[in-house]
């Protein structure tokens, strides 16, 4: 008897999908800089950079601070600093309300895909 798949775990609440942590944002500097997925990065788009999260992985991140929330796609490797757990772009930053503070505490969930 194979026993595959029996775990407990529902759909949703993988550990996995929901991340508390310090965010930081990739600087304007690197515009058009090829990312890990081979796309230019572009500061003005809604991207970010997740250690593991596939390519193509839409997430929401909340700035717990203040409430604010963003919709990214992710498209980029990293961070690689400890203690980090994201890496937006410069919109979503500004979006998120952290670009002259350069770091947030924040909360990434994956977003389920749409048929």
């Amino acid at each position: 008897m194979l026993a595959v798949g029996c775990g407990s775990t529902r759909p949703g609440t993988d550990a996995a999908a929901v991340q508390t942590g310090i965010a930081s944002y990739v600087a304007d500097h690197l515009r058009d800089r090829p990312t890990a997925s081979g796309e230019p990065y572009d500061p003005e788009a809604l991207t970010a950079a997740h250690r593991s999260y596939p390519f193509g992985t839409i997430v929401r991140v909340t700035n717990l601070s203040n409430g604010r929330q963003v919709i990214v796609r992710i498209n980029d490797r990293g961070p690689f600093v400890s203690g980090r757990i994201i890496d937006v772009s410069r919109r979503a930053a500004d979006a998120l309300g952290f670009v002259q503070d350069g770091l947030a505490q924040v909360r990434v969930e994956v977003l389920p895909r749409h048929p």
